[in-house]
């Protein structure tokens, strides 16, 4: 594993919200949210930008799973489903992005935010890695920025969470633990 900073990446934090607390994931979601807090915590210091997505429904297209459920066509989550983890520690500089969709390109400007301040890398972090993280990761790659992916600061049910770090991931970008970047970012 080993992940290179760009001159301006940008930490793309996805869905650390209290709607996902409770969920059962391959790593406890305590040390995903730590993980994901003292990058944010560290991007800030260096002056490089933090995004902070939550998700606020679903989008309405239909779903085996839905279907299942249901619950077919778009759906809200209730207002505190959606607030992000006070551990994150929100600034008036970081840029939110709120989403319908899996990924955080799709339903959103997240694409517009990320040109204007310079960024050409994303470094991400959050749940769930075969949703939120995955999605993102592969509009960001289509639309030509530099992925890395930290392992340690992501998580998701253990089978399909190990299957993306092998399998999806090495096709779309860098992979690399929380240290690795915060000893890149004290560098600088």
């Amino acid at each position: 594993m080993s992940i290179e900073l760009e001159e301006t990446p940008a930490l793309v934090v996805i869905d650390l919200q209290t709607g996902i607390l409770g969920h059962s994931t391959a790593h406890p979601i305590e040390q995903i949210v730590a993980n994901s807090a003292q990058l944010a915590a560290a991007f800030r210091a260096a002056g490089l930008p933090v995004v902070l997505v939550n998700v606020e429904g679903t989008a309405p297209g239909r779903t085996e799973r839905g279907k299942a459920s249901g619950h077919v066509g778009a759906r809200s989550l209730p207002p505190q489903a959606t607030e992000l983890l006070p551990e994150l520690d929100r600034q008036p500089s970081d840029i939110l992005v709120t989403k319908r969709t899996l990924g955080a390109f799709g339903s959103t400007d997240l694409d517009a935010k990320l040109r204007e301040v310079g960024a050409t890398q994303i470094v991400l972090t959050g749940v769930s890695t075969t949703s939120g993280v995955e999605s993102t990761a592969r509009a960001a790659f289509e639309l030509g920025y530099h992925v890395a992916f930290v392992v340690d600061a992501m998580s998701d049910v253990a089978e399909a969470h190990e299957a993306s770090i092998a399998y999806q991931f090495p096709k779309l970008g860098e992979l690399g633990t929380t240290a690795e970047v915060l000893e890149l970012l004290s560098a600088r």
